[in-house]
């Protein structure tokens, strides 16, 4: 694993930290091709249940695209895998759920990686923006995409032309985050709620998340079309040995041991 990276699990959890605090833990193709790699690893690992994503140092999750990199002609992708996305991660598909532990600025590229992450945890002084208008660019690696998805329209619109910064609380008002801790808790909150979700039946979880990562395609939840993808997602989870062995445990008052199958 590259130095761009640090790569750790502890218990169920695997943990990526972005280690570039010199730079501000922004993303040149070395750390992309890093990240996407880490997925990689924690995707094919069965221990692995939960996936934490932070950045080192105190000062940024994240600042974005490395512009002095960019500038210089350097391209930002992951090398080999353009399909992983920015970061080698904004479109790197992974079944396993993923928390953002955002701890400092998450501006920009930053900003979109908490984007693409299923959870976010946050520090008070955190601060998210989205100022690629501000450089002569577009929040193109998931902002212009998901941001209108995850806060109303207009508001998304507003951070997105501005590109203005929002303060930790302003953002989890508006459901961009799951909850804001202090500063020296964000990694620690993350790890629990890591550890709440690793303790349940690894292949619920990743149906439940399968399906609502691809609800989008669906209208009203009226129409036949998103009750045969419930029906293809969800319903062969209650056929395996977990789905058992979690009847079985409740019956007998014991905790379940899950076998992911």
């Amino acid at each position: 694993m590259s130095d761009e990276v640090l790569y750790e699990t502890r218990d169920h959890t695997a943990i990526l930290t972005l280690n570039r605090p010199q730079a501000l833990n922004s993303v040149n193709q070395a750390l992309a091709t890093a990240v996407g790699e880490a997925v990689e690893r924690a995707a094919s690992d069965e221990q692995v249940r939960v996936v934490v994503l932070t950045g080192s140092g105190d000062r940024a999750f994240c600042a974005g695209m490395d512009l002095k990199a960019f500038a210089a002609g350097e391209n930002a992708a992951p090398d080999g895998h353009p399909e992983w996305g920015f970061g080698g991660f904004t479109r790197h598909r992974i079944d396993k759920p993923t928390i953002a532990a955002v701890n400092g600025a998450a501006f920009g590229g930053g900003a979109e990686l908490v984007l693409a992450c299923d959870l976010a945890i946050a520090g008070r002084s955190a601060r998210i923006a989205f100022p690629e208008v501000t450089r002569g660019l577009v929040a193109g690696a998931g902002g212009v995409v998901r941001l209108q998805r995850q806060i109303p329209r207009k508001l998304a619109l507003e951070a997105l032309l501005t590109g203005a910064p929002m303060t930790a609380d302003r953002a989890l008002d508006l459901g961009l985050l799951n909850r804001v801790v202090d500063d020296d808790a964000v990694l620690t909150e993350a790890l629990a709620l890591a550890a709440v979700i690793a303790a349940n039946a690894p292949l619920a979880v990743q149906a439940t998340k399968a399906f609502v990562r691809d609800s989008d395609r669906f209208g009203s939840d009226w129409d036949d079309d998103v009750w045969q993808q419930n029906e293809a997602t969800v319903m062969p989870i209650f056929t395996t040995e977990d789905a058992r062995e979690g009847a079985v445990a409740f019956a007998e008052k014991r905790r379940p041991v899950w076998r992911g199958r």
